[in-house]
């Protein structure tokens, strides 16, 4: 973690189709003493609730938000609890926070929840993303990603999914969903319920700043590795959007994932550039873009990125390059947007033309 995230409140996004058995893995994780801490925000959607009856906290722990989804009509009141919490706990009225889970209804987008935190000033300043948990159930999860544009919204912009009720599946289903599940979110962690050690569950952090050199380098070359498998599978020139086959992306909601790679050091001002461009043309397709950038002028410290839709955290310098692999690295996450306006987008504004979908080079980090 950098100094400047060093007193911040990690908050997680906890989120999943209806069904998916988040209650159920958030009461495992408030029995955990390193939750002892933490506040948990509970959205529900619809003029009377239930879920929340459900959660095994204690008042002072817990805030509903309720009538409404997180992501869009109460997000205001979203803002106004995380501000009153850390109010709260400055007048030493609420126990000093040690972390802040927000349960999401079934039905949320996670895209503007992150949004919010990271462009909302007062908000930046005292808390920081510490990840998205999705929960997707083994029985119904194929089925739900493809019928459910909000599911594979749910799987695509998550740092960790967590697989539930594979007891009740078997294991070709399983299988099966684990690769639909890497197309979707190619870096992100996938473990099944039953393995979860709920100690480093919450801990999905891996580019906003807090993330150690080593998870960085693992995390671009499991993300690139996947993109290049992924595209190797459907075969060379495969439009995800003209045919149908066994990889169809249609199936995905037209959610895809890109990633670039660029040789030579780039110029940061006209890098920027092109940030600003993409997120303003595209910013609402842009589920995700993270980011290992050589700049020019200073080579040998990496600039990390995160952003989400049309909002970037601030660049963070690392003191080193935490592998050999001194090349720009850039993975995207969209939905219908083809990569060839990106990558067009970043010769016109950048300046520079990657290399292209390629396997991760290997190197000792």
């Amino acid at each position: 973690m950098n100094e400047a995230d060093a007193g911040l409140i990690p908050v997680t996004i906890l989120t999943g189709f209806l069904g998916s058995g988040k209650t159920t893995l958030l009461n495992r994780l408030l029995k955990e003493p390193s939750l002892a801490g933490a506040a948990v925000i509970v959205n529900e959607f619809g003029a009377v609730g239930l879920d929340h009856l459900l959660i095994e906290a204690s008042e002072e722990q817990f805030q509903l938000l309720d009538n409404g989804c997180v992501c869009c009509t109460v997000r205001g009141d979203l803002v106004e609890t995380l501000k009153a919490l850390h109010r709260r706990t400055a007048e030493g009225e609420l126990p000093q926070l040690s972390r802040v889970v927000i349960e999401t209804t079934g039905l949320a987008d996670p895209a503007p929840i992150l949004h919010t935190l990271i462009a909302e000033p007062e908000l930046a300043s005292r808390y920081r993303i510490a990840g998205v948990v999705t929960t997707v159930d083994a029985v119904n999860g194929p089925a739900t990603l493809e019928r459910h544009a909000e599911a594979a919204k749910q799987v695509a912009v998550a740092d960790r999914l967590i697989i539930t009720k594979a007891d009740l599946a078997d294991g070709w289903t399983v299988e099966a969903l684990e690769r639909r599940l890497a197309a979707l979110a190619p870096a992100a962690e996938r473990s099944l319920v039953a393995d979860v050690e709920l100690e480093t569950l919450l801990d999905a952090e891996t580019l906003a700043g807090e993330a150690r050199a080593d998870r960085i380098a693992a995390w671009f070359d499991k993300a690139e590795q996947s993109v290049h498998d992924h595209a190797h599978e459907c075969g060379a020139g495969c439009d995800h959007h003209d045919h149908d086959h066994h990889h169809d992306h249609g199936r995905h909601h037209g959610i895809q994932s890109y990633s670039f790679v660029i040789d030579e050091p780039v110029e940061w001002s006209a890098f920027a550039t092109w940030l600003d461009y993409v997120a303003a043309l595209k910013g609402e397709d842009l589920l995700r873009l993270k980011g290992l950038v050589c700049v020019a002028d200073d080579p040998e410290r990496p600039l990390v990125l995160h952003g989400v839709q049309h909002v970037f955290h601030p660049p963070v310098r690392l003191d080193a390059w935490p592998s050999e692999d001194r090349r720009t690295r850039l993975v995207f996450i969209v939905r219908d947007i083809a990569r060839e306006v990106i990558e067009r987008t970043l010769v016109k504004f950048a300046g520079v033309r990657p290399a292209g979908p390629q396997a991760p080079e290997r190197h000792a980090a």
